[in-house]
């Protein structure tokens, strides 16, 4: 065919071996407002020209009877060779009956959710579950929420920081297992136990928080779908069973009873409450102290359900105790050592009880003092009480331990509060007399 002359106007009602020169004398009659210049080589490629003088490439085609058209750019930012290009990987889905915006949906779909696995692989790991978790616990009032925070930034933010950036859905059971076993390993099998109860309760609140209502939503985006902490053997512990026995309780009280200030009263008052957890005792506020008994929240094993009401009858001399320590302490917190501005924590305390117990000289007993350690007071008044033959039950209500069985839960709306007042008044009698009834007795014993 012979090349047409540069001065020949374009038929735009026929197509065209398209070439630069054809397209650069392209123009738009007068009397339209643009007209189409339709490539013979690749069918469905045309270029627009307009009145204005804009030149831009797009193709057009049938894909199951529905017209599909596209923009392909600008001439000539675009050139000839890349419309074509691309009108040639169209037509080849047209002639197959497949819509490209289809592929292209998918396409973009797939990509978002790449992306969002990245994001979720950046933002969403092991170690921001963690604290997620540690942040949902203190959210419900739980104390144990500083301990979670502290033995995961040992144990896993500093410890094992590839695995903390691991994305949490793609943490596997052994590389649990792996971080525990490093701990059994170097004879913490105990705060091994506590990694594992903890990881297994956030990992399984990630679980479950596509169905369940306690988990806050925000634990969906971590898109775990098994629990692998649950999937490791469970460790297996001595239960740490070494209470202060009934007469070194005895010794005790009398190594604080004539303590002063707010050390030697907040000694006392955690004696004649009966031992309650110096985690929840040290929180106690002004306004839920009573005329007759004070109010603890105890959160303890209540996922999701915030903090239950304990309330414990005061002892005149428990109330005496109170008294002092909220005049010494004004503000919110009446166990403090700031005037009442923040309570004194629980460390302090447990160190306050080991300095007074420093100086005793223990009596012998079946059982020997050993190393003193506060938590051993809460026991050993568990075991007091238990020799003075307070129930069961009582001892439960009193100490706040898990009531449970649907009668317990559902039916038995007494507060047990003359049970507890009994109790506390027996033990009273058996830290304060010395009259054999209430003397726990031991083949040996020293004469009280």
């Amino acid at each position: 065919m012979a090349r047409p002359n540069k001065a020949t106007a374009i038929n735009y009602t026929v197509a065209h071996d398209l070439t630069n020169g054809l397209l650069e004398r392209a123009v738009c009659p007068d009397d339209k407002a643009f007209v189409l210049l339709r490539d013979a080589d690749k069918k469905g490629l045309r270029l627009r020209v307009t009145k204005a003088g804009g030149k831009h490439w797009q193709f057009e085609a049938r894909i199951k009877g529905k017209l599909f058209t596209r923009a392909l750019g600008e001439w000539p930012a675009v050139g000839m060779d890349v419309a074509r290009k691309e009108a040639h990987r169209l037509r080849g889905l047209a002639e197959q009956g497949i819509d490209p915006r289809v592929g292209e949906a998918l396409e973009k779909a797939a990509k978002a959710q790449a992306e969002a696995e990245k994001e979720r692989a950046a933002n969403f790991t092991f170690g921001t579950l963690m604290e997620d978790y540690a942040n949902e616990l203190e959210r419900q009032g739980k104390t144990s929420h500083a301990k979670v925070r502290g033995i995961f930034k040992l144990h896993l933010t500093e410890g094992a920081p590839k695995l903390a950036a691991t994305p949490a859905a793609l943490v596997t059971a052994e590389q649990v297992a792996d971080l525990l076993r490093r701990l059994s390993e170097a004879g913490k099998e105990r705060t091994a136990g506590k990694v594992r109860s903890y990881c297994r309760a956030a990992f399984e609140m990630a679980r479950t928080s596509k169905l369940s209502l306690l988990v806050p939503v925000h634990f969906k985006n971590y898109g775990v779908q098994h629990n692998p902490a649950a999937e490791t053997v469970a460790i297996k512990l001595v239960p740490d069973k070494n209470p202060l026995m009934p007469p070194h309780l005895r010794q005790y009280w009398q190594a604080i009873e004539s303590l002063q200030g707010v050390r030697g009263a907040v000694l006392r008052l955690h004696m004649l409450t009966g031992g309650q957890r110096i985690e929840q005792l040290r929180q106690l506020v002004r306004s839920n102290v009573g005329e007759g008994a004070i109010t603890l929240l105890d959160a303890k094993g209540r996922t999701g359900r915030g903090a239950r009401l304990h309330t414990i009858p005061l002892l005149p001399a428990a109330r005496e105790t109170m008294d002092s320590l909220l005049a010494l302490n004004p503000g919110e917190f009446p166990l403090s050592v700031d005037g009442g501005e923040s309570p004194v924590s629980a460390k302090v305390i447990a160190d306050w009880a080991k300095d007074a117990a420093a100086g005793v000289e223990w009596l012998l007993s079946d059982k020997p003092v050993g190393q003193f350690q506060a938590k051993r007071i809460r026991s050993g008044v568990e075991t007091a009480l238990a020799s003075l033959r307070v129930s069961q039950e009582t001892r439960s209500h009193l100490l706040s331990h898990g009531v449970t069985g649907v009668q317990a839960a559902s039916y038995d709306g007494h507060d047990y509060a003359p049970q507890k007042l009994e109790a506390l008044e027996t033990f009273y009698r058996f830290l304060t007399e010395t009259s054999a009834s209430v003397v726990y007795v031991s083949s040996r014993v020293a004469a009280v």
